[in-house]
């Protein structure tokens, strides 16, 4: 053997073995983690925690982003009497070690800088705040949800379904936050589903109008995950090099149409079925596709997004594939509204029970 061979093999081994290193204590954090506990069936597996709403001195309001959408979502369930409060399902809030399973600790580091998470959630003031305030009032309501993602895998598995009435932020991968998205929830709900639900195979299917580049990048080698992406490819983000790692791309350019968008989707789960037998669904559901919204630039009505939505538990229940649901974006105040209607008539529709014990899908 050369020692130019000698040498090859050597650093190979030397990278083997690092990364049967990394992912050990992946592992092991993942096992010792208290996100996933036991939830009694008094409880349905809808998440939410009062927590996930971000108010300080108005200036949530500088973005966009409707950051009180996730309690009205729940206010409009208990009003239409489909949901009592006392049933919700509250997470815990992820810890460092948690967030460590993805994301390295300079990323988490660099959350430290008030100006960096400004530049994250694309609200500048916020760069002004001392760091403390800024991870007790902007990034502690983001982790809270983040815990909230990671739960609804173990819930869905366990009884059919689950949402999370929060999270979904797909533009963070595992090094860089963006889009108003600091933590990579969506990576880290499929790291946690891998270890500690014995499931090797997942599908995202992010219809949020924004292309999710996040967790594309985070699985762009990865054969277990399998992602459907239907998005507007003439906003943000513009991330080519995570578009090459998308397994079914479909593009809904400005001004698309209900009927057009439905008859794309109903194609796109027919191809994705004969492509993937997933063990779990990750399902992004933003309604940053409807007709207004300013970032969006899509023109679907309320009701396409129910019908999108019950097209999308439909193809989850015909396989009996466990469903995990997030909100992702919106940046219209009447979000909050089409997403309770949107749940009310899964629940007309049977594909979600949200008032007996335990819910199936």
């Amino acid at each position: 053997m050369s020692s130019t061979t000698a040498g090859s093999f050597s650093s190979t081994s030397t990278a083997a073995a690092k990364n049967d290193e990394a992912e050990t204590l992946r592992r092991n954090r993942i096992l010792s983690s208290k996100l996933y506990f036991d939830v009694p069936p008094s409880k349905v597996p809808l998440i939410y925690s009062p927590s996930y709403d971000i108010a300080f001195l108005g200036i949530e309001k500088l973005h966009p982003f409707d950051s009180s959408k996730w309690g009205r979502i729940c206010q409009f369930l208990i009003v239409a009497g489909l949901l009592e409060k006392k049933r919700i399902v509250e997470p815990l809030e992820s810890t460092k070690d948690d967030l460590l399973v993805v994301h390295p600790e300079s990323y988490l580091n660099s959350l430290k800088s008030s100006s960096n998470v400004a530049i994250i959630v694309e609200v500048p003031p916020v760069a002004v705040l001392p760091n403390c305030v800024v991870q007790q009032k902007v990034l502690s309501p983001f982790r809270k949800q983040v815990g909230g993602t990671i739960l609804a895998a173990k819930l869905a598995k366990e009884r059919g379904w689950a949402i999370n009435v929060g999270g979904g932020f797909h533009h963070c991968s595992a090094a860089k936050g963006g889009g108003f998205c600091a933590y990579a929830d969506i990576s880290l709900c499929i790291h946690f589903a891998f270890a500690r639900l014995n499931i090797s195979r997942v599908m995202i299917i992010d219809l949020d109008a924004h292309q999710g580049n996040g967790h594309e990048l985070d699985f762009s080698s990865d054969r277990r995950v399998y992602i459907l992406d239907m998005y507007n490819p003439h906003i943000y983000p513009f991330d080519y090099e995570a578009r090459r790692y998308i397994d079914q791309q479909i593009e809904v350019p400005t001004g698309t149409l209900t009927s057009d968008y439905l008859s794309k989707l109903d194609e796109a789960l027919e191809v994705a079925s004969r492509n993937f037998s997933p063990e779990l669904i990750v399902y992004n559901a933003g309604t940053d596709i409807l007709d207004g919204d300013p970032l969006g630039r899509l023109k679907i009505s309320p009701e396409g997004i129910a019908t999108r939505d019950e097209k999308v538990f439909s193809f989850a229940r015909e396989r009996s594939i466990p469903l995990v649901m997030l909100t992702s974006g919106g940046y219209m105040k009447s979000s909050a509204r089409v997403i309770a209607d949107s749940i009310i008539n899964l629940s007309k529709k049977s594909l979600i029970d949200l008032q007996s014990s335990p819910g199936k899908i």
